[in-house]
């Protein structure tokens, strides 16, 4: 009864600690390691069914994940099959009772065989096993986004020493021993301890990992995601609102986690956003310009100069402009993205309109937090809301930059190039020699990168 109440209070700290985590990582952890199906279709575990079927899909994942599959059992029943294989002179696949068939036969369907004739010993099939997986591994990383830590990830996968027998051996001895705290018993490359479940969510799986390798993860905002009240509130604002735009000081928000934060919402609610008005300073994140291509709600994009260099003029237009919203176009609810405490006067100068505001924690202080609460404004964070998936915002922006870079740096025209050096050398080449060395030379320049970042141009000679 005692180690029932302590599960039970684990359980419950656990719930406080890792509050609205998410479940995408976990889950792609769970069906790359073999977690059974089964725990996939039990609604009261983390792993998700969704994330199952979308990796199901995946040649890559799928082959590692059979692996995987295979070893696990192999390591769980590996002295009932050597018997077997050496009393009986039976074959893996002669053992379904032990080691999955289903696993076996789509592994060959995909094209992989670690059954190979000069493998005698059960040993030597977990041997060839561990050589697939550390090979195709690295296939997986694209599964998982930039901000985690791959090689930390990675590791999981790689048997120590284990393309030796010996290491084989160890492994299984240490797998054996604390068989209870591994993953739902399913083998992994770490040091088992009491954990609880380590696949509880992404929060608590993340943090270990990154201790495991005595590190830190500390950017939680990409393993959480606001919780049910937070959004409950919002939709209720927005649903209650006759017209509703979202006003934005591009100044002292971040076009990151406003997206974050508009894709955590539900779409129905936010179908009933008329606009996004964004007040842009022309010293901010270019990101802003490219955010209407991430919500399905119109953006009015107005650019700001300033007059004076030191002073911007976005508080000011964005006071302008919302007061005109209220009295012209009948706008009744406001959504202010903004950590200033300026817009305090746009609020207490508008007593019949509605606002809910967006802020982040380390930008806003405890005076204006303390106003909005006494009015009974309701305010939410923007670091609360997942940002695990905005990467393609932030490549977007990255790309889009890195282009406009490359336009004003790199002014080449290699018709011109090869005109100068045919002139330089005293060269004639009649158009067929011409169109021949062109595709074979100047087609295939090649960028070349040195250690300090440095670009120049490289001609392929064969």
């Amino acid at each position: 009864m005692e180690s029932v109440a302590f599960d039970q209070v684990h359980t419950a700290a656990e719930k406080i600690q890792y509050k609205d985590s998410t479940y995408e990582i976990v889950s792609k952890v769970a069906y790359l390691i073999g977690v059974p199906l089964r725990i996939f279709e039990n609604e009261h575990e983390a792993p998700q069914m969704d994330v199952y079927q979308r990796l199901e899909k995946d040649k890559n994942a799928r082959i590692i994940r059979n692996l995987c599959i295979i070893r696990t059992e192999i390591e769980r029943n590996f002295k009932k099959i050597n018997d077997k294989m050496r009393t009986e002179y039976k074959s893996l696949l002669s053992m379904p009772e032990y080691v999955s068939a289903s696993a076996i036969n789509a592994l060959t369907a995909d094209g992989i065989n670690f059954i190979k004739k000069s493998s005698t010993q059960l040993s030597g099939h977990i041997v060839e096993i561990n050589r697939i997986i550390s090979d195709r591994i690295n296939n997986c990383k694209s599964l998982f986004p930039l901000w985690l830590n791959w090689p930390y990830v990675r590791e999981l996968f790689i048997m120590p020493n284990g393309l030796s027998e010996k290491g084989s051996k160890d492994a299984a001895a240490v797998y054996y021993e604390s068989l209870s705290f591994y993953p739902y018993q399913v083998y992994i490359n770490w040091r088992p301890y009491d954990a609880g479940n380590i696949l509880y969510n992404d929060k608590k799986f993340v943090t270990l990992l990154y201790e495991w390798n005595n590190d830190e993860f500390t950017e939680y905002s990409k393993v959480s995601d606001a919780g049910t009240y937070v959004k409950g509130n919002i939709h209720d604002y927005i649903n209650d609102g006759e017209q509703v735009v979202v006003v934005v000081d591009c100044e002292n928000s971040d076009p990151y986690r406003l997206s974050a934060t508009l894709r955590g919402l539900d779409r129905a609610y936010l179908d009933k956003i008329n606009s996004i008005i964004l007040f842009d300073d022309v010293h901010t994140a270019s990101a802003w310009s490219i955010l209407e291509q991430f919500t399905h709600i119109p953006v009015e994009h107005i650019t700001i100069e300033r007059i004076k260099q030191n002073k911007s003029l976005v508080d000011i237009k964005l006071t302008a402009r919302a007061c005109q919203e209220y009295y012209e176009n009948k706008v009744d609810s406001f959504i202010i993205v903004s950590s200033d405490s300026d817009y305090w006067g746009l609020i207490s100068s508008l007593p019949k309109a509605r606002f809910l505001v967006m802020i982040e924690r380390e930008k806003c202080g405890p005076d204006m937090k303390a106003a909005l609460v006494d009015s009974g404004i309701f305010y939410c964070y923007l670091d609360d809301f997942y940002t695990g998936d905005s990467e393609e915002l932030k490549m977007n922006a990255l790309f889009r930059e890195m282009r406009n870079y490359m336009v004003r740096a790199v002014r080449l025209n290699v018709n011109a190039m090869l005109d100068d050096a045919l002139r330089s050398t005293r060269i004639t080449m009649p158009p067929s020699e011409r169109k021949q060395f062109y595709d074979k030379y100047i087609k295939t320049l090649q960028l070349v990168i040195d250690d300090n970042g440095d670009v120049s141009l490289a001609i392929k000679v064969k």
